[in-house]
This record gives C-alpha cells, structure tokens and sequence, in this order.
C-alpha cells in the first residue's frame, strides 16, 4: 500500500512539473510599445460645408489634411467635391477624427498588424497593441469587391502597372493577394469605394506603409519561408446608402470601431498570426 501510493506521489509531481515546462515555453515575449505623442481636440464635431468655399478660407496643411481623411478623400478629387463634412475643432491627431481605437490589448502579442475596414473606409496600423499609424482608403467598388479575410504582405514595387489596365500607373504597391493581384497602393481617391478590388490609398499613406510592412521571405522564386505582415480586411460597404461619415454631423461617434470589434475579427486568426510570427523570427535569425 505504501509503495502504491508513493509511487502515486512521484508520478503527481512529474505530471505537475511537465504542466508548469509547458506553460513556460509557451509563454509569448510581448513588447511594450510606447504610446504615440497625440494632441486631442477640445471637442469632436462636424458641420457640412461646401468644399470650393471651404478651401478659399483654409490654406493650413495640418487642417486640409484632417479634412481630407475626414472624407476619404484626396486634394485633387477633394476640390471637385460640393458637400463635404468639416470638423468644428481641427487642433487634434488625425486618429481622433478616424474610428480605429487607440490601444487593443487583445493585440499585444502581435508585433504588427494592419486592419482595412469596409464600412469606414479607413486602414490602421498597429504595433503591440497601440494604433500607430490611420487614415483613409477607397476600396473595392461594388462590381468588384476587396476580399475580406486575413492576407499578409507579400511582394511590393514602387512603381507598378494595373492588371486591369496597362495605362493605370500605381506606386508604392504592396500585394497581399497574389493569384488574384489586389494590394494597397496610391491612387485616385474619389470618396467612396472605387477600386477593381485593391486598395488605394494617398500618396503619402501608400508610402508609410510600404516602409512600415514586412514582406514574405523566399527560397527560390515560390517557396514561401515566412510570410509578411499580417493584414486583416472586415466589414462590408452599403452602396445603396449615402456616404456613411456624413452620420458624423448628428453622432460624431456613429462610426466608431470597439476594441470588442478588432478582437472579435482578429480572433478567428490569431494562432495562425502567432505561428506565423515564430516562423518570421526565426528565419530572421538564422539568416543573421
């Protein structure tokens, strides 16, 4: 009887030991990123305003720029715009007047992760957790929809030609789909999904993420080592409403994305993310 159960013993201790080796090793090393420096504004309204008009009196770079965003818009097609949407405070950090949230703890074991959101028709970037990077995108137009779903970065060119016209110049391409050729890139953003299925940015935005996002690594020309910087595309656009910032003017938060929200679209893919994250870093370092 006694042998019985100091052997129950010894085994109770085994089995508590490889408990606790399991749960070590699978710990993940999150990285604390700082908080971004942000101006918030003193109040977060909007009123309609007639672009041409709008534009004769405001010659301030920062405040075009919200405006812009504000409208998904770019200058160019901006000054071709009639009613517009205009923020009555326009001191903030342009994430104030966009709807991603600024810190998602669910997120903090992801080292980087870009979201494109159909029905604000806005991107964010965020890096453990902290949003740190946001404005505005036209995607797919409702004959050729964006894809939804989790892609990651893969190739990218700073100047490249449209699969759909050989005319259509595009820079700073960054391809997340590669059979079916949809990416971000700049292009003429006309204030409302416009695209054949990619996702077209400002210049300047085009640009950032171009720098900011990782692409896959490759053995050869196709053997995929490790992939690139997760992307996640949600949501759906109603075409057959108005312009859906314009529920801006009697609900300034009428578009806002919850942290609940990016958790519940990230949560379906975020072992895969992780696994995919060892597998860059570890290709990483051995090529060091």
């Amino acid at each position: 009887m006694k042998t019985n159960m100091r052997t129950s013993i010894i085994f109770l201790i085994v089995s508590m030991a490889f408990i606790c080796s399991c749960k070590q090793q699978k710990k993940t090393v999150v990285k604390v990123r700082e908080q971004p420096v942000r101006q918030q504004p003193k109040t977060i309204t909007y009123q309609i305003a007639n672009a041409k008009q709008w534009l004769l009196t405001n010659t301030d770079s920062v405040a075009l720029q919200i405006a812009l965003s504000v409208n998904r818009t770019d200058k160019v097609e901006f000054a071709k715009m009639d009613s517009i949407i205009i923020p009555a405070d326009v001191s903030g950090d342009i994430a104030y007047y966009l709807p991603f949230p600024l810190n998602v703890p669910y997120l903090a074991e992801i080292n980087k992760i870009i979201f494109f959101s159909y029905p604000t028709q806005t991107f964010a970037t965020y890096e453990n957790g902290v949003l740190i990077y946001t404005g505005p995108t036209n995607m797919g137009r409702k004959k050729d929809p964006t894809p939804t779903g989790l892609f990651y970065a893969n190739w990218k060119a700073e100047k490249t030609t449209s699969t759909f016209n050989d005319e259509w110049e595009l820079l700073w391409n960054f391809n997340i789909e590669n059979k079916a050729g949809v990416g971000w890139h700049q292009y003429s953003l006309p204030g409302y999904p416009a695209s054949h299925s990619c996702l077209r940015l400002q210049e300047k935005d085009a640009r950032y993420l171009y720098e900011w996002a990782d692409q896959w690594v490759l053995e050869g020309t196709d053997n995929i080592l490790a992939n690139g910087t997760p992307v996640i595309v949600f949501g759906s656009y109603n075409f057959e409403a108005s312009k859906p910032w314009f529920q801006l003017i009697t609900n300034p938060h009428a578009l806002d994305i919850s942290e609940a929200e990016i958790q519940k679209q990230t949560q379906p893919y975020l072992d895969k993310i992780l696994i995919e994250q060892i597998k860059r870093d570890t290709v990483t370092l051995s090529k060091k």
